[in-house]
């Protein structure tokens, strides 16, 4: 089972990093949303590849075009949050509030239910569980947002299922596909998104992805963008992590579509065995 994801914001939705956190700081950058979709729409529509898109709320208020164009091609739209902020970070009403705003203002430019979710920077810990609770109430069924190793924020190492399994809470259940990673030496690393991709050469990627069961990706329209602006105030780790690989990216994506093959996330839970899956209970 391989799923292709992408999550919809803008190159200076930067996570942990003062410059770049509020609404109000955004207005300070350029876009580059709309060129950078038209490319990855456009390869996705040539290769006849379908794909999960999770999108801002925030970037469906303003574009709404986009999630049209996302939509009209045939593809799943999940919600990526409304404000792209930390979830450990909130409160349950704050949490609530602002996925709900995000649901709403998607479904409303599609007219089709918002099922999937996935947090920004795979932001869930072990003390922000009841998100769960609150993702169910609000009609999501499918969340992506576990990251199953330690990372610079969220991550929850504990959870160690490498493939698709069932939350279950209070009478309420939640499919999860967590991010998919591969053990060495004892150590969990990741391969198929992010910094992460553009960080490994593609013989590597493609060695993993052979040898995987199970492979979550996930994109930002960034990742392919060579041309984007550095931000300043970022420090030196963090523009490595931003910036390095840019130049290769795309064309490690394309390679990667025409030799192996992928699914929406939505394909990938109606065709998965539920019945047979393990189950945590919260």
């Amino acid at each position: 089972m391989r799923i292709l994801t992408f999550d919809i914001e803008e190159w200076y939705h930067i996570l942990d990093n003062a410059s770049t956190k509020t609404e109000k700081q955004w207005a300070n950058f350029e876009s580059r949303i709309h060129q950078n979709m038209d490319r990855i729409l456009e390869l996705l529509d040539n290769k006849g590849q379908k794909a999960t898109f999770f999108c801002l709320g925030w970037i469906a208020e303003r574009y709404p075009e986009i999630i049209q164009e996302i939509d009209k091609l045939g593809h799943e739209i999940g919600s990526h949050s409304h404000l792209h902020q930390l979830v450990y970070e909130q409160r349950p009403d704050d949490f609530k509030q602002d996925l709900e705003r995000s649901i709403h203002c998607i479904e409303d430019i599609i007219g089709k239910k918002v099922t999937a979710y996935r947090s920004p920077g795979f932001s869930l810990k072990k003390n922000c569980l009841w998100a769960f609770e609150i993702m169910a109430e609000l009609g999501i069924e499918v969340d992506c947002s576990i990251f199953p190793a330690a990372r610079a924020h969220g991550g929850i190492s504990e959870f160690d299922i490498k493939k698709p399994f069932i939350l279950r809470s209070n009478g309420y259940q939640i499919k999860e596909f967590p991010m998919s990673v591969f053990q060495l030496r004892g150590f969990k690393f990741v391969f198929s998104g992010g910094g992460y991709f553009r960080l490994l050469p593609y013989k590597i990627i493609q060695k993993l992805v052979n040898r995987e069961d199970y492979v979550m990706t996930y994109f930002h329209p960034r990742d392919f963008d060579r041309l984007q602006p550095v931000i300043k105030e970022l420090s030196l780790i963090r523009k490595f992590k931003s910036y390095y690989g840019l130049s290769s990216s795309f064309k490690k994506l394309e390679k990667m579509i025409d030799e192996f093959e992928f699914t929406s996330l939505q394909n990938a839970s109606e065709a998965h065995n539920w019945a047979d899956s393990d189950s945590i209970e919260l």
